[in-house]
């Protein structure tokens, strides 16, 4: 066989920069969006952000008055957002005034009034504290205590050994053996410290295990019965597994007590906290910003973008003047096309988010009009074939994107689901089967709880052939307990 050289011709799809860039702020959420924009702003001065979210911020000078943030430039006028066309090579006009001193407020907005000179307040804003963590919360109670030197060391010892929820995460045996032996402590020593932790607020801290945490409590709570104590003390001391796994008949025959007794023994350990550090815990709190919002209009649902995630940007009016006088150097031209695709993509990207969302809108009317129960089977390629997208694109359109309903705010991808075969031949959708499921477990009588084979029956009754097997995947899904875990008294 002999070697050749061989031209020929083919047609191959390539990813030209600025498609990459398209895909990529296409699948991005708005916070990554955002961060996205911010890196784009430090690499490019071609690129200005006219929404900075800093724009209403104060500032603390180093006499502790608060100074409003400067009013916008001089002939630095409005831009429109990237979702309008031609906001790549806008130009500021000149003039345009600034806003007056005594209009400003400090949250920003112009009130259009001066502030009252007469008031004892100076205005400042309250900052806020740091928050208290579960061991300072413990240590500044056993300052207060009149205790030796040597008993609050303990103490302090005994409380780095607690966890998070309150828990004593190592022995007595395991904390003695790691202290030097010349300090000559005695086991009964740190058994006294521990009893003067379990005393301190929140009740229930320094507990070994869960039925030591309950019992601390119970025996602080006030305003309880002692027979009634008494019995809530003996669950959970002795029988706080069949508590939990609500073996009530198992209860009264061990106890020698009937319902009402048993609820209100019930009742006493329910008001305590499994978990009594966990309101010290300083978890911040995830917020979700839609990118969509639907209203109801008089011809239907609307669906509009929310302005509030749209980042305004557009071209430096310096360097674009320069461009037009044709001193720009090679890399300002290249800069300014980045520019310009970056503020074309991101259009395209709202565009595309608002037409996906139109549709889905268009399709899941009745979800709008009458809640989760009136869901339609819906997937990625009906959407796709109705706007002339690849699937892909709208995965990843529905991906990390919210939309704000009158019913909540929910993914994108929500709207998507599986379907069920019906008796009549039609489809019905998973997540109406699960509102179902989750409306028929809410209306249940807790004394007789509905198994996973009645929901299947009772489905089934409506039309909707499901297993039993499927209830409870949905049921698990929705973090519903199993019926013996809804057994109430």
């Amino acid at each position: 066989m002999k070697q050749s050289l061989q031209l020929r011709a083919s047609q191959h799809l390539a990813l030209t920069p600025q498609l990459q860039q398209s895909i990529r702020l296409l699948q991005l959420s708005t916070l990554e969006l955002h961060q996205e924009i911010e890196q784009a702003l430090a690499e490019n001065p071609l690129l200005e952000r006219l929404d900075d979210p800093l724009e209403h911020s104060v500032r603390v000078l180093a006499d502790g008055v608060i100074q409003p943030s400067a009013p916008a430039a001089e002939g630095a006028p409005d831009a429109a957002p990237a979702s309008e066309p031609g906001a790549s090579a806008e130009v500021p006009d000149e003039g345009g005034p600034a806003a007056p001193e005594g209009e400003l407020d400090w949250s920003g907005v112009g009130s259009g009034k001066g502030q009252d000179e007469d008031e004892d307040d100076d205005g400042r804003p309250q900052l806020e504290a740091c928050a208290c963590s579960l061991r300072e919360h413990l240590n500044e109670q056993v300052r207060v205590t009149q205790l030796s030197e040597r008993d609050r060391a303990l103490a302090a010892l005994i409380i780095d050994a607690i966890d998070d929820n309150g828990y004593l995460e190592e022995s007595l045996d395991e904390i003695h053996a790691r202290l030097p032996e010349e300090l000559e402590i005695d086991p009964d020593e740190l058994r006294t410290a521990l009893r003067l932790v379990q005393s301190l607020d929140p009740a229930g801290v320094g507990a070994r295990t869960a039925a030591e945490c309950l019992a601390l409590q119970i025996r602080r709570l006030p305003h309880v019965p002692l027979v009634t104590r008494r019995m809530a003390l003996t669950i959970v001391e002795q029988y706080l597994p069949w508590f939990a796994q609500r073996e009530f008949n198992k209860l009264k025959k061990a106890l020698d007590c009937d319902d009402e007794d048993l609820r209100e023994a019930q009742a006493v350990i329910r008001q305590c906290h499994p978990h009594p550090g966990a309101a010290f815990a300083n978890d911040a709190s995830d917020y979700v910003v839609p990118d969509v919002i639907v209203r109801r209009g008089k011809g239907g649902w609307i669906v509009s973008l929310n302005q509030e995630v749209m980042p305004r940007l557009r071209v430096n009016a310096l360097y674009a003047s320069l461009m037009k006088g044709g001193k720009a150097d090679g890399a300002l031209s290249g800069q300014l096309q980045e520019a310009k695709w970056l503020i074309k993509n991101m259009r395209q990207r709202f565009d595309t988010i608002l037409r996906v969302s139109q549709a889905i809108v268009e399709r899941q009317k009745n979800f709008f009009s009458h809640g989760a129960v009136a869901m339609r089977p819906l997937v990625l390629r009906e959407i796709a074939d109705t706007l002339g997208l690849h699937e892909s694109t709208i995965s990843r359109v529905t991906t990390q994107k919210y939309m704000l309903t009158p019913h909540g705010m929910f993914e994108l991808k929500y709207f998507f689901g599986s379907h069920v075969a019906t008796e009549a031949g039609g489809e019905a959708s998973s997540t109406a089967i699960r509102a179902l499921i989750q409306q028929l477990t809410g209306a249940e009588d807790p004394k007789n709880p509905l198994s996973d084979s009645k929901i299947a029956e009772m489905l089934g009754e409506q039309g909707m052939v499901i297993a039993r097997r499927t209830v409870a995947k949905y049921r698990e899904a929705l973090k519903i307990p199993p019926v013996s875990l809804r057994k109430s008294l």
